[in-house]
């Protein structure tokens, strides 16, 4: 499953609900039919619970939607914080040099001259940009995910290329 955000409150009376996007796109979700929803981050697929899509929009500086079923406040607040995703074939196809985090945790990150600095294992949304977390069993270190960081991402290579010092 990938997670693409988090039911933050509900919103009006008519079963909205306020959601905090894990992307910068989630516009790109009205394609979307189906969200599956799960209290637990780390639930196998065959827990989350799917429901159907009705409408998401831009509101103010955030983001709301609508599910199919939940028609007033009772029932969005009774969904509680739970997380939100789809199962990778359910998602709209990242445009080029853009990739959902899932794709990015795990991939192996060496630096210009072919120095390993470890392997990502999370990323960090900080306003600003996104972050990278890439640990080498020893040391934890934040890459900024930005261009004149990051050089290139081979997904099918499973490394990311990025210019940064084996000692910073």
């Amino acid at each position: 499953m990938i997670v693409l955000g988090r039911i933050v409150a509900p919103f009006g009376v008519q079963g909205w609900l306020r959601i905090h996007p894990f992307g910068d796109d989630p516009e790109a979700w009205r394609k979307m039919s189906q969200w599956w929803l799960s209290a637990d981050v780390d639930a196998p697929a065959a827990s989350w619970k799917a429901y159907e899509l009705e409408s998401v929009k831009l509101h103010g500086d955030g983001v709301v939607a609508k599910l199919v079923g939940i028609d007033d406040r009772t029932a969005s607040e009774a969904l509680g914080n739970c997380y939100f995703g789809a199962p990778r074939e359910a998602l709209p196809a990242p445009v080029k040099d853009e990739y959902y985090w899932a794709d990015l945790i795990g991939l192996k990150v060496v630096n210009m001259k072919d120095q390993p600095l470890g392997c990502v294992k999370s990323l960090l949304e900080t306003g600003a940009n996104e972050v990278l977390v890439v640990n080498d069993g020893t040391r934890e270190r934040l890459l900024p995910f930005v261009e004149h960081v990051v050089k290139s991402v081979d997904l099918s290579e499973e490394m990311i290329r990025a210019d940064w010092d084996v000692d910073w």
